[in-house]
């Protein structure tokens, strides 16, 4: 059996593998049960912490994976994550201590440059895996370290003056490789794997569609700023053909209902307008917020 740093080098590979078959190259989040499947070596490894938010093996010098746990829409999270105005996510201790065992793993990794598993909850006992993130540096009076989804290293120093440009690079990226997926799983998750308009349950042909877009004030990262809609509902949406009320209902712009064409114009589009939603999350406080739909809906009526 390997041991030390070869050891670490084909699990942390292992594991990331293992992950991207899993989750059908992540498209899809997997339970909690799910990842006691992976193995290494032929024997079984655990890839998270079922208690602690981070993972810290036995044979590893350093941390292998950490998690933060889905919270219920409208309740905070007991560790608040936050991105810094240099855009760059910040991870927390575990509690006060920096001599604390997780801390000090957490140190080690950063020492090291070690990849990581970021873990982020998207319903109870589901998770969307990142992977790779890297610890940049330390912030310890904020009890903290400066976490980067693969996008900031060697772009970046403790203590650099960031310019815009490079803020926003760091923003943008961040979003497509954790904001984004983390959405997307949880709005899918919310709906059923259903699009809200036509109930079209095939992963791979839905997305997770922003009420109010995400470059809005008003376009938060959360289930409630979200439907789960196909490519083909979501491209209209998005380009004002389709609206949503905010009791819900569908509208068609008033153009094409006058206009003759194929069948996915006459069914797919046509044929919804007037009728409700077709898919809605179970949990009422995952619902489409009013004032969000309200606010869209207007944009819409005056594209028309």
């Amino acid at each position: 059996m390997l041991i030390g740093p070869e050891f670490d080098a084909v699990l942390r590979r292992e594991a990331q593998r293992w992950l991207t078959i899993r989750t059908n190259d992540g498209q899809l989040p997997i339970s909690s049960n799910d990842l006691l499947d992976f193995e290494v070596e032929g024997r079984p490894f655990r890839l998270m912490d079922a208690q602690r938010g981070i993972r810290k093996p036995r044979e590893l010098s350093s941390a292998f994976s950490i998690r933060t746990v889905y919270t219920v829409e409208g309740k905070e999270r007991p560790y608040a994550d936050e991105v810094g105005p240099d855009g760059l996510l910040r991870y927390k201790w575990r509690g006060d201590d920096p001599d604390h065992a997780e801390n000090r793993a957490l140190r080690a990794a950063m020492t090291e440059e070690a990849p990581l598993i970021w873990f982020f909850g998207v319903a109870p006992g589901v998770y969307k895996p990142i992977y790779p993130v890297y610890l940049l540096w330390e912030e310890p009076e904020q009890h903290q370290f400066v976490i980067d989804a693969d996008v900031a290293r060697g772009l970046v120093s403790q203590g650099d003056q960031i310019t815009e440009q490079v803020r926003r690079y760091i923003i943008r990226q961040t979003k497509q490789r954790l904001h984004q997926p983390v959405f997307r799983a949880t709005v899918l998750r919310a709906y059923e794997t259903r699009c809200a308009v036509c109930a079209l349950r095939h992963s791979e042909l839905l997305d997770a569609a922003h009420i109010v877009p995400d470059s809005d004030e008003a376009g938060i990262a959360s289930v409630r700023n979200g439907l789960a809609m196909c490519k083909i509902h979501h491209a209209a949406y998005d380009s004002s053909v389709l609206g949503i009320r905010p009791d819900l209902v569908v509208e068609i712009r008033a153009d094409l209902l006058e206009e003759i064409d194929g069948p996915m114009l006459e069914h797919g589009l046509k044929g919804r307008h007037g009728q409700r939603l077709m898919a809605l999350p179970k949990v009422r406080a995952e619902r489409p917020d009013a004032d969000l739909l309200e606010e869209r809906y207007a944009r819409f009526r005056s594209a028309g």
